[in-house]
């Protein structure tokens, strides 16, 4: 099920007609049935102005039937495995995750040195 066909269902559950949700979120009725017929994504805007009107939280519209993702718990996971992970997210994700571990390696050699050379002086 595509994410305008949920956004479908819940507008019909909640009784409220096509063109009015249009204008609510700031969109003409034909961008807006694009949207619920599949050939148009929604904007994270869009998701949002529709959460608000529904009542219904953002995800609830993304995963109608709460066929949630399980959250992956890195914590007991090898080395290995993690970096395995790290390496299955999009390119800027990685490099976040990169400049972080730079920064804090960074910060590790710069105390190390000043522990260093204080406990010598």
């Amino acid at each position: 099920m595509t994410v305008g066909e949920k956004i479908k269902i819940v507008r019909k559950k909640k009784g409220y007609q096509q063109k009015a949700v249009a204008l609510e979120i700031g969109l003409d009725q034909s961008n807006y049935n694009k949207i619920e017929n599949g050939k148009r994504e929604p904007s994270v805007d869009v998701l949002q102005k529709l959460s608000v009107i529904f009542g219904v939280r953002v995800d609830e519209l993304l995963n109608l039937d709460n066929n949630l993702p399980s959250p992956v718990t890195v914590e007991y996971k090898t080395i290995s495995e993690k970096i395995r992970l790290i390496e299955q997210l999009e390119e800027e994700d990685k490099n976040v995750i990169y400049k972080m571990l730079d920064t804090m390696l960074t910060k590790k050699k710069f105390q190390d040195f000043f522990q260093q050379n204080i406990a010598t002086n």
